[in-house]
């Protein structure tokens, strides 16, 4: 039996991944613990998993609040050491963007592990730049355009770094040599599905593609298409939990496939539909919910429209549906980029989510015989390959690798 300490803050798309694998190596008898948000207490304890109180602490600077960069996690990393040293455990794993524990978890001398919840965001040689939405290059040319585009993209990574071993420096730690030297090289477990992952002639160090890591909150109700003929595609409208507030895709969506042969499940996502924005006008092929679980009813889909939001997109693959990815944000684009080119589903840019885009759009996903295969292709490897069991294997063999480290200097 192992003792882990997980750390993840923020979001659904942060804190779900690490809930699904603190739910496996609490399966597995281990003691576990996740610092996080109060807001996901009941979700953590409800898994087996003891919650420790993350420090919620401001991140960005604001003129009422200024802060030098990184100043709030080496507080934050000072305040986590002695829930260490209370805990005891034999491993720390944080989030790609919980710094504040993979920290604390240095200075106490333990092995650390990240769990990166998306596609690996690391360049390589001829990669497009990290979320701009742009397609790994087919051609030597393209690569080589690409590449002018290196020195810009190091000078921000190399801030990051300078930033980041200032923090490093203020808690008493080394510093470290390479960028996005938040990643850790012991262990890095990106949970995603190989198919979405650009080909690394030379890969990073420690670092397993492990599948996703699936998990929702228990007890939502799933929801049966609409009574229609059931031999037309049913689809799925998932919008982003925090984009687009006025529902613009939503709305394009019910109208541009009111007249398809299809069925449809649509979703606000409890984000409402009132206020100054106009009614959804639900035509007869569809059914239109506040909430829904994904993991209940994307399997009866054959498509699913969304803003393309990792955890949406590898849930939809997962269960078989090909991905009309509309990206509002964030790593949206990122993501619907690594759609297109694996032919997992189609991409809709932001200018082109009319009634009119998003109809051709799902014509195009559902007609295209190519894109039906690598879902089904992708949905297999899932089936076979349950990415929280290959996470947790790995985090025993990290954690059996955490007795007996001496703490970093005093600090």
């Amino acid at each position: 039996m192992r003792r882990v300490f997980l750390g993840a803050f923020g979001d659904p798309g942060h804190a779900f991944p690490m809930i699904a694998l603190g739910s496996e190596l609490a399966r597995r008898g281990h003691d576990v613990f996740m610092q996080t948000w109060t807001k996901w207490r009941d979700q953590v304890e409800a898994e087996g998993i003891g919650f420790v109180a993350a420090h919620e602490y401001q991140v960005f600077p604001t003129r009422e609040r200024p802060l030098k960069p990184y100043e709030a996690v080496a507080r934050a990393a000072r305040e986590t050491v002695p829930q260490l040293e209370e805990i005891e455990p034999e491993c720390v794993i944080a989030d790609i963007i919980t710094l504040a524990p993979a920290i604390a978890g240095e200075m106490a001398g333990l092995p650390v592990g990240t769990l990166v919840p998306h596609v690996d965001p690391r360049p390589a040689d001829g990669f497009p730049p990290y979320s701009i939405g742009a397609r790994l290059p087919r051609t030597a040319l393209g690569r080589e355009l690409w590449r002018r585009t290196d020195r810009m993209v190091q000078g921000g990574l190399e801030r990051g770094r300078s930033e980041l071993n200032e923090t490093r420096r203020r808690v008493g730690l080394p510093p470290r040599p390479y960028v996005h030297n938040g990643i850790s090289r012991e262990l890095c477990l990106v949970a995603t599905l190989p198919q979405l992952e650009y080909p690394r002639a030379d890969p990073y160090p420690g670092t397993h593609v492990v599948g996703p890591l699936l998990w929702e909150i228990a007890g939502e109700p799933g929801v049966a298409p609409p009574h229609g003929n059931p031999a037309h595609p049913v689809v799925l409208v998932a919008p982003s939990t925090s984009q687009d507030p006025d529902h613009r895709m939503l709305r394009a969506a019910l109208e541009g496939l009111a007249d398809e042969p299809v069925r449809v499940i649509a979703t606000w996502n409890r984000r409402g539909v009132g206020g100054t924005s106009s009614p959804l006008d639900v035509p007869a092929n569809a059914v239109v919910v506040d909430w829904l679980s994904y993991a209940k009813t994307m399997p009866a889909c054959d498509a699913v429209v969304c803003h393309a939001g990792h955890g949406t997109v590898v849930r939809a693959l997962a269960s078989g549906c090909a991905v009309v990815c509309c990206p509002a944000a964030g790593d949206m684009g990122e993501n619907a980029a690594r759609v297109d080119w694996a032919g997992l589903g189609t991409r809709l840019p932001r200018r082109l989510v009319t009634p009119r885009g998003v109809t051709l759009a799902v014509r195009r996903a559902l007609a295209s015989v190519g894109v039906r295969s690598n879902v089904a292709a992708a949905a297999a490897w899932c089936a076979a390959h349950d990415g929280a069991a290959r996470a947790a294997d790995l985090v025993e063999e990290l954690a059996a690798t955490g007795r007996g480290r001496a703490p970093a200097a005093p600090r």
